[in-house]
């Protein structure tokens, strides 16, 4: 694996590959790696013949009092277990090989449809950072296609949103999500759970399941749904902060006729915000 800091050097080698004829897979990351994330590694390396992973902390897409100082670093244990999926190339910028003129004069990339809702609503701009860093590694990597994770699906369907909208030459690939053997989506804040959470916090994704079935049974009060979801991560103890049955395509409320539903949900523990989905068809 071959570790690259600055932008020039990464596009020199990438160049290369392209004259091979060889197509390039990109994963984005924020480091901190675990077992899902190599999973959107090992569908890389599926479908392309190369494959490159950034690890970039992006502080444009953290909020007040979010947790970018505390985020964990863990970049030595990141590469070897990069080194084991045969990532070919990880991108590893400083804050000012992605932001050379300061993040207060970075132009921005907005993309007006589904950021207002669901996280957008309790983290306003996260979104902006989101599109405004991805679109910066599209250009930096141009890759054939790139892997993102099913499990952010709010941010999945607006990457996918700026992709048409900006008539980005990357195609989108979801990676299923991958759960703890309790339901539990895999992400890195679930290392701030504490242990007398962590055997409650699969409620999140029971609630989910719980509504889908009811739905494929033929349920279509989806406002007495959501209520009786949050009622049931409420009495686990958790805060919710948002419980949604929505049109799979834009995130609106789904209507009653809609055929493809996703399900959100975002709950708080003590130290952690975590987020799931279930999509179904009906």
């Amino acid at each position: 694996m071959q570790v690259f800091h600055h932008v020039a050097s990464l596009r020199e080698a990438l160049a290369e590959a392209r004259r091979d004829g060889k197509t390039i897979g990109f994963v984005p990351t924020m480091g901190n790696l675990h077992d899902a994330h190599i999973e959107l590694v090992n569908l890389a390396r599926e479908q392309c013949d190369v494959v490159v992973v950034s690890i970039f902390v992006n502080r444009l897409q953290f909020g007040l009092n979010e947790d970018w100082d505390t985020y964990p670093r863990t970049m030595q244990a990141d590469m070897a277990k990069l080194r084991v999926a045969s990532c070919d190339y990880l991108f590893h910028p400083d804050e000012a090989e992605i932001y050379p003129n300061g993040m207060d004069e970075q132009t921005k990339v907005i993309c007006p449809a589904m950021t207002d809702v669901l996280c957008g609503a309790s983290r306003p701009g996260h979104f902006e950072g989101v599109t405004t860093v991805v679109a910066k590694l599209f250009n930096i990597v141009q890759p054939n296609k790139a892997v993102f994770g099913i499990k952010d699906f709010q941010q999945l369907a607006v990457i996918r949103r700026m992709v048409e909208d900006l008539c980005i030459p990357v195609e989108i690939v979801a990676a299923p999500v991958h759960r703890e053997e309790d339901g539990l989506a895999m992400s890195s804040r679930n290392g701030y759970l504490s242990e007398v959470e962590r055997p409650r916090v699969a409620i999140l994704n029971q609630s989910l399941i719980w509504v889908s079935d009811e739905i494929k049974s033929g349920r279509k009060d989806f406002a007495a749904l959501e209520d009786e979801a949050r009622a049931k991560i409420e009495q686990a103890g958790f805060k919710v902060d948002y419980f949604s049955i929505c049109n799979s395509k834009d995130l609106q409320p789904a209507a009653h006729d809609d055929s493809e539903i996703t399900i959100l949900g975002a709950m708080y523990t003590s130290g952690a915000r975590l987020i799931d989905n279930v999509s179904l068809s009906v």
